[in-house]
């Protein structure tokens, strides 16, 4: 066994090279001395009155970036703490013979094996349900390394999980709620954009389920399951499905399919299939489905990219306004701490307008707007579209974004409180009906895209 040494007021013991794995709790140090020689084994004395930051400071003192924790007993529920509170230190946990309870609000991201007997197997499997990307093994004593070992030894990617996320959020998709009937006849369904189509003969596709996922046994084991693929006025029933709600099914309205799975009314289409394959991947499992029946519409699919859903038919409604004879303008409703951003109207005394393009002379653009917030000094973020309309005081078509904007200088911004905008001094109703929806609209914390005119149209959700 290694001597123990000290840094930062910590006593712990040192060998091997590699990856880093720091043993915690019981067993700690003969646990370290088993994988010293294929990694980097470190055991640490459990004894500040805040071990979570204790694990920390020893990982910012060792020059480690990110380590596996290992936990028994005592140090289980330590590792447990550490991954939820540090969850970029950590690469994976391992909790042995013992399961400790854990936060649920308190979401832990890397893989986590739990191993216990077979006497707490229950519980085991109930928290590994609980984390993310957690699993429960059954092990004898003698036999606790040799799994640690597996696990351990698996290939972990270097690729941080939300930047990869991100990265897979860039590719535009439709929006499907996955539906089955489960062998005990009740109706499951949850919302997913991980479907594809597989194969015309024979009709296959495929939709992809996380582990944690609490429905994921019964679509595992299910005959068949529904993709409903929704239209662009279904936003509130994705969401609605997106949550843990008990009564989803007493909310939505469906009806049963042809092979018996619930199909959600007014879905822009419907697959109704048999359970053909299930593949372990990974993380998720892939349900692979044998089409019994389908039907479509020429409703506007709801799409989803980067986070947020996306409308297409009224985009489109965006891409009509900026090619139709009309003169366009193009603005923007920004905020800078919570103030709205406003700019001198050069046409009329006193007058303000929001930041925009278009309203004298040749219509605007996107690419012109960007260059009126540099000039004003604003480095702005455009976000979703929040109006098109057409003014009918002067048949203008008029496109607005919403955003945030930064001020790199103050220039001729005029920055007004929500609760106190100064009405009298803009432009035109058409401009204040928008600004009153905008101002009550972010009270709530729910946007809306509207298209029509200034007095009549249709509004749509849009996050």
């Amino acid at each position: 066994m290694p001597a123990h040494k000290s840094i930062g007021g910590s006593r712990y013991s040192e060998q091997g090279e590699g990856e880093a794995i720091v043993f915690l709790g019981e067993d700690a140090a003969r646990l370290a001395d088993g994988f010293a020689g294929s990694f980097r084994a470190i055991a640490l004395d459990i004894s500040a009155d805040d071990p979570v930051a204790q694990v920390r400071r020893l990982l910012d003192d060792l020059g480690i970036s990110s380590a596996n924790l290992v936990g028994k007993g005592r140090g289980a529920a330590l590792a447990l703490a550490v991954a939820a509170a540090f969850p970029h230190r950590v690469r994976r946990i391992a909790l042995l013979e013992t399961v400790p309870e854990h936060d649920a609000t308190a979401p832990v991201l890397c893989p986590a094996l739990i191993v216990t007997g077979e006497t707490h197997r229950d519980r085991a499997e109930a928290l590994a349900r609980r984390l993310q990307r957690g699993r429960g093994a059954v092990a004898a004593a003698g036999e606790v390394d040799q799994v640690l070992g597996a696990f351990l030894a698996e290939r972990l990617s270097s690729f941080d999980n939300r930047e990869l996320r991100s990265a897979f959020g860039s590719f535009m998709t439709g929006v499907t709620i996955v539906t089955t009937a489960g062998i005990d006849g009740q109706p499951r369904g949850f919302t997913a954009n991980s479907f594809t189509s597989v194969s015309l003969e024979p009709p296959l596709l495929m939709i992809c389920i996380g582990k944690q996922a609490a429905s994921m046994e019964v679509f595992r084991h299910a005959r068949g399951f529904a993709v409903n693929i929704l239209s662009e006025a279904q936003k509130d029933i994705s969401v609605l499905f997106a949550s843990k709600r008990p009564d989803k099914f007493d909310v939505a309205e469906w009806r049963a399919g042809p092979f018996g799975n619930p199909l959600i009314e007014g879905s822009a289409a419907w697959f109704d299939c048999a359970r053909y394959q299930v593949i372990d991947a990974g993380d998720h499992i892939v349900l692979m489905g044998h089409i019994e029946a389908f039907s479509y519409s020429d409703a506007n699919p709801l799409g989803y990219a980067r986070g947020h859903y996306i409308t297409l038919g009224l985009e489109q409604a965006a891409v009509n306004a900026a090619s139709s004879a009309s003169r366009t303008v193009v603005g923007a409703i920004l905020e800078n701490d919570n103030r709205l951003v406003l700019l001198p109207d050069a046409s009329r005394p006193n007058g303000l307008v929001l930041p925009e393009v278009g309203r004298h002379g040749h219509s605007g653009s996107a690419s012109q707007l960007h260059d009126l917030l540099q000039r004003e000094g604003m480095d702005a973020t455009l976000g979703f579209l929040f109006a098109v309309f057409e003014n009918p005081g002067t048949r203008e078509q008029c496109i607005y974004y919403r955003g945030e904007a930064l001020l790199h200088a103050r220039g001729r911004t005029v920055l007004a409180d929500f609760e106190d905008i100064p009405w009298d001094r803009l432009p035109d109703e058409a401009t204040r009906s928008m600004l009153r929806r905008y101002a009550a609209e972010r009270k709530l914390g729910r946007f809306k895209v509207y298209s029509g005119d200034h007095r009549q149209g249709t509004v749509k959700a849009v996050d």
